[in-house]
């Protein structure tokens, strides 16, 4: 078993307020946990209109489904054309068995 753990940065440069800015990260947050069954939140930059760190993990048998899945996610970023991805961190970690 594995967790997957997946920090990206965003710009939103739409939005002219919080409100914009909430509609676009919803969006996201709705479609990712909704097609993959992922924890997924924003986690930095609460109070900017047009910057956002989301974290996303997920769990999953195989290194290289988690990896799938961090794909689809990012192709709902890019293929939703609101938000620009800045910087990003990913990692596995490996459970073992008891």
């Amino acid at each position: 078993m594995v967790v997957g753990v997946w920090k990206v940065e965003l710009h939103i440069p739409s939005a002219q307020n919080l409100k914009d800015k909430r509609n676009v990260m919803q969006s996201i947050l709705v479609k990712s946990r909704n097609r993959f069954n992922v924890s997924i939140a924003e986690i930095d930059y609460h109070d900017k209109w047009q910057r956002s760190v989301m974290g996303i993990a997920c769990v999953d048998l195989e290194t290289r489904r988690a990896k799938d899945i961090f794909t689809s996610i990012r192709r709902i970023l890019e293929e939703d054309g609101n938000v620009i991805i800045v910087n990003e961190y990913i990692n596995f970690y490996p459970l073992g068995s008891e």
